[in-house]
């Protein structure tokens, strides 16, 4: 197929992916009209351009892959892919920079909305809060009635809030909330991964909740040589939680999302 555009998003920690949008084509017996370029790396060593005639691969993921460039097809004004300075996405002037020491790109402002989005959807997803009903449409029902801006605020929606929404009659606000009043209950673990930490996936998030006695103020409270000592967190993860965790901004936010919900204790096992 032919790749017509290179286009970026923008995750939740503010990384950004190059997306190639192709001419829709069948693989693996789905219609697909994107593939992930990954990175910057990634683009110069396939050098992909807009233009190219592309073979895909689907390897268990939604999105494919672009396995290599059918170079012998490529029209001779095709110019290199100029990876850009700014995504407009990103907020502020929409600046990236790349990660040190990795090869993905990211947002210089990390508090824009679109990051600030995607921290949403992830928060009340399955594997973190797990808040039926409060999938991304509703999110962006929510910010763009001004309702939710960060965590803490879903725990603060009120029925008559939710009324004036539309497409909102009172059964579906009632289960809504009903679903947020489950979720104020929750382990460390889901809190951890919810809090969309840089490197915290739901393993490193168990790790660290066992490792600090499943108290959350022993976990605020780590230093990155703390963290470093735990086996299955390296350096690189260590530095990440830890700037995370030295962050005013952050501490504001795990601290009014204290005050909303209550963190379950772990089960006592017998040894």
């Amino acid at each position: 197929t032919v790749v017509q555009d290179i286009v970026f998003q923008v995750g939740r920690t503010g990384v950004v992916t190059p997306v190639a949008h192709l001419r829709p084509v069948s693989v693996a017996g789905s219609t697909v009209s994107r593939a992930t370029l990954h990175n910057e790396d990634e683009i110069k060593r396939r050098d992909v351009r807009i233009g190219d005639t592309v073979i895909l691969q689907k390897a268990g993921d939604v999105i494919p892959d672009i396995v290599s460039v059918v170079k012998e097809m490529r029209a001779r004004d095709t110019k290199p892919f100029a990876w850009p300075k700014r995504v407009p996405t990103c907020g502020g002037d929409g600046s990236i920079e790349r990660v040190p020491g990795e090869s993905a790109s990211r947002c210089v402002d990390r508090n824009s909305f679109s990051i600030q989005k995607r921290k949403l959807y992830h928060f009340v997803g399955k594997h973190a809060f797990d808040i039926e009903g409060l999938g991304p449409k509703i999110i962006d029902l929510l910010l763009a009635h001004k309702l939710i801006a960060s965590f803490d605020d879903i725990f603060t929606l009120k029925r008559g809030d939710l009324l004036e929404l539309p497409r909102f009659a009172e059964t579906s606000v009632d289960n809504l909330l009903l679903s947020v009043e489950k979720a104020r209950a929750t382990t460390l673990p889901r809190f951890l991964t919810g809090l969309s930490i840089p490197q915290v996936g739901e393993e490193t998030a168990r790790l660290l909740a066992e490792n600090f006695q499943f108290s959350i103020f022993n976990f605020q409270k780590a230093t990155r040589e703390d963290l470093e000592k735990i086996k299955g967190v390296g350096p690189v993860v260590a530095q990440a939680i830890a700037e995370w965790l030295e962050d005013k901004g952050n501490r504001k936010v795990l601290n009014s999302l204290l005050k909303q919900i209550e963190l379950e204790k772990p089960p006592i096992i017998d040894r």
